[in-house]
């Protein structure tokens, strides 16, 4: 376990230079004129999302992580049949939030993950517009660094592995642990939802509603992209419901952070950890859950 765990934090120190530098070329798309083409399913792609891909797919196949395979929303998705036999791989998404950035509203997001068999055990989640990052791996926890050009200062460009732990441990020393100290007023009579920006339901709605049953104050916040994962890790809201579609990139990197703070990322139904690898990418609904707030299923209850 002891050499997975090094293995994690090697992942980490190659993962957090990557996020930045692909930070760097989306900032430099979006301060300029954003054309946009759509993919199949009309989701939007955007030269940022292109860009961000060749840096980040560069820097992880660099070194000692070279055989490491790296599945990403932008890259040529392998098959089940050849995917099934990883024992671990890089989980990407390049930029997260695309509408998001289109619209320049800036909630969007680049993560990074490791899939050790069919759970998240790294993650990295940056905010280029904030030059905010939120990082973990498992046996580590959970942090958020509240200026990501520390990165590049401790790492280089590509990351330092055979150097890492040392470094590791000055970044750790420069962020702060999740979840944050007293960020909300706990109270088992309050509440705070985050949802999407984008991808508002009728569900999410109804979810809102019925907490009002239950707590006396209940608060909704609108997040675009991984943001909301990184609001519940450290404690600004205390619950994210998503019954809406996502894709394993989507939420690999969050929930990994959410998880090493002490919350959960569940499958609506079974009440069980969102897993990885599946032969359909694609999410079920899931509830993603922060450290301090306990059984919720009284809000799903039909």
């Amino acid at each position: 376990m002891e050499k997975l765990k090094a293995l994690w934090e090697s992942c980490l120190v190659q993962a957090l230079p990557a996020a930045k530098k692909a930070g760097e070329a989306i900032l430099d798309v979006y301060h300029g004129p954003i054309d946009v083409s759509y993919k199949e399913d009309q989701s939007p792609l955007t030269l940022a999302d292109q860009r961000a891909h060749t840096i980040i797919k560069s820097h992880l196949t660099a070194g000692r992580s070279e055989h490491i395979p790296v599945l990403s929303e932008e890259g040529m998705h392998t098959p089940y049949d050849a995917r099934k036999s990883w024992e671990y791989f890089w989980l990407v998404d390049p930029l997260d939030g695309t509408k998001e950035f289109v619209q320049r509203r800036g909630e969007f997001t680049v993560n990074i993950a490791v899939i050790y068999k069919t759970r998240p055990v790294m993650g990295v989640v940056g905010l280029p517009v904030k030059g905010v990052v939120y990082f973990a791996a498992e046996g580590l926890g959970a942090y958020r660094l509240e200026d990501w050009e520390i990165i590049p200062r401790l790492f280089g460009e590509k990351g330092q592995p055979q150097e890492g732990r040392r470094k590791l441990e000055n970044l750790l020393a420069l962020s702060k642990s999740l979840p944050l100290e007293g960020p909300i007023e706990k109270s088992e009579r309050r509440l705070t939802v985050v949802g999407s920006r984008s991808h508002g339901s009728k569900e999410v709605e109804d979810f809102v509603e019925k907490a009002k049953k239950t707590y006396d104050d209940v608060t909704f916040i609108s997040a675009g992209s991984a943001l909301k994962f990184g609001l519940v890790a450290e404690g600004t809201a205390q619950i994210y419901p998503r019954f809406g579609p996502t894709m394993e990139w989507d939420t690999g990197a969050g929930h990994c952070v959410v998880e090493q703070s002490g919350g959960a990322v569940l499958r609506l139904k079974e009440k069980t950890p969102l897993v990885y690898n599946k032969p359909d990418l694609l999410n079920p609904g899931f509830v993603c859950i922060g450290k301090h707030l306990g059984n919720v299923d009284h809000l799903f209850a039909t």
